[in-house]
């Protein structure tokens, strides 16, 4: 009888998966075409590898702040969706532009002025006597194109999320598949010179990553705007761009804190990646193949971090509340089982997928360690994952920025700090002790989530 408190009827898993599949399948076909794309650009040396993944990491950077940004008004997306309110989305939408504006002019300036001492931050030599020199070279190359494709990357952002939390998830995966179509064959024409193309290496790289964002701009832009009875929200958003004070001030409260958290958490990543390069360039390399890999069987859980968010977001909206936490406590064992499974399949593949890559044997041991306490560690991390979905749910984001940012920095940041900086322990080691602190953080989300602090709708007056 315990176990029926946290498995579902048949119409749950058919929400669910309505939800989840078109997330997951978007997910797994970017992330398993970006694995594709560092293979390729592997296979042109380590020396480009490295620079390509120094570059993708301050990027990275940029990404979630667009996601973090989109998060605060989307929270009042789903829950004005659930309640009918089109007026309440469609304001929303025009929120999110503000955000989109505002993080492509500071990330741009940033990235032109300090882009590559930025990168030179990442590079030290270690134990293979790579070419640093190199490396900033082919960092900087392929920067300098990637630029362009922050505003695609944007708007993208800003009408996919008001898709998903209006119940449209199929569309962003369609589009997502075409942009990683379009994104791979040009990889492979570009980067190695292919059907009469110039061979560019990384910078055809970002040429063809550039081309596949605009390319999946255009289909999410044109389709909704040629499905308004689908989705009436885009019905005169931008006859005007006021958004009501009293509403924008609402986001602004809840959403400041996830915003900061989201860009406070890239930026912690990109610190802690940071040093552990210290140990040389080969860490570097092996972290990012370790990572490029992990995202794609991550997919798993972050899929159903977004499923959480629209299916509890929503529940909360419409005033069902208790029917929201009984809901919620299941889709966080499902996310956990699910995850435990990919687990062990990707621990199976760990020592084979490293072999794909033109590098040296140190980097391809060191990747398929890290790989392993990856696996190791999913469970818990689709717990956390879960758990941080759940208080965003409610519009707790001060309690998610303590959560989620402020353990990075005051925990897991000064670990790695230490470890890296004062000791001789292997990398591996100090990979699984700092990702380790995540324990701790699972027995604080599993309170909070208990708590039923998150249980709130924050749309009901409007």
């Amino acid at each position: 009888m315990v176990l029926r408190k946290y498995i579902g009827d048949r119409d749950f898993y058919r929400r669910l998966f309505a939800v989840m599949t078109p997330v997951l399948i978007q997910n797994v076909i970017t992330n398993f075409v970006s694995l594709l794309d560092n293979v390729m650009v592997g296979q042109v040396g380590t020396e480009p590898m490295s620079g390509v993944a120094i570059v993708n990491q301050l990027l990275f950077v940029f990404n979630i702040c667009i996601f973090g940004g989109l998060a605060g008004p989307g929270i009042f997306t789903a829950q004005f969706y659930g309640k009918g309110d089109d007026d309440g989305v469609r304001h929303t939408f025009r929120v999110k532009w503000y955000v989109a504006a505002a993080a492509i002019a500071v990330f741009l300036a940033l990235f032109l002025t300090c882009g590559e001492g930025l990168i030179s931050l990442f590079l030290h030599q270690g134990e293979e006597d790579l070419d640093l020199a190199a490396t900033l070279i082919y960092g900087r190359d392929y920067l300098r194109v990637m630029l362009f494709q922050l505003v695609p990357f944007a708007v993208s952002q800003v009408y996919s999320s008001t898709l998903r939390e209006t119940g449209e998830t199929v569309l962003p995966m369609g589009a997502g598949i075409a942009a990683v179509i379009v994104n791979v064959c040009f990889n492979y024409v570009l980067i190695f010179g292919k059907l009469g193309f110039p061979k560019l290496g990384v910078v055809g790289a970002a040429v063809a990553t550039v081309i596949a964002r605009f390319a999946e701009c255009a289909i999410v832009v044109i389709w909704t705007h040629r499905h308004r009875d689908r989705e009436p929200f885009i019905v005169g958003a931008y006859r005007s761009l006021r958004v009501p004070g009293e509403l924008m001030k609402d986001i602004a409260v809840l959403g400041s804190p996830l915003l900061a958290n989201e860009v406070l958490w890239s930026a912690g990543m990109a610190v802690l990646n940071q040093c552990y390069s210290i140990r040389g360039l080969e860490v570097v390399s092996a972290f990012n193949i370790s990572t490029t890999v992990s995202n794609l069987f991550f997919c798993a859980f972050f899929a159903m971090g977004t499923t959480v968010s629209i299916m509890v977001g929503q529940l909360l909206g419409a005033g069902e509340l208790e029917q929201a936490v009984d809901e919620d406590r299941k889709l966080i064992a499902f996310s956990v089982v699910l995850s435990a499974g990919v687990g062990v399949v990707m621990a199976l593949l760990a020592p084979l997928i490293p072999q794909m890559y033109n590098t040296t044997d140190t980097v391809k041991g060191l990747a398929v360690e890290l790989l392993m306490i990856s696996a190791a560690l999913m469970p818990l991390n689709a717990f956390v994952n879960s758990a941080y979905f759940t208080l965003r749910s409610g519009g707790k984001t001060v309690i998610t920025f303590v959560f989620d940012c402020v353990f990075l920095w005051v925990m897991s940041i000064p670990a790695a700090f230490v470890l890296s900086r004062f000791t001789a322990l292997p990398v591996p080691s100090m990979f699984a002790v700092v990702e380790g602190l995540n324990f701790i953080k699972g027995a604080l989300g599993f309170w909070l989530v208990k708590s039923r602090r998150w249980v709130n709708n924050l749309v009901e007056e409007r």
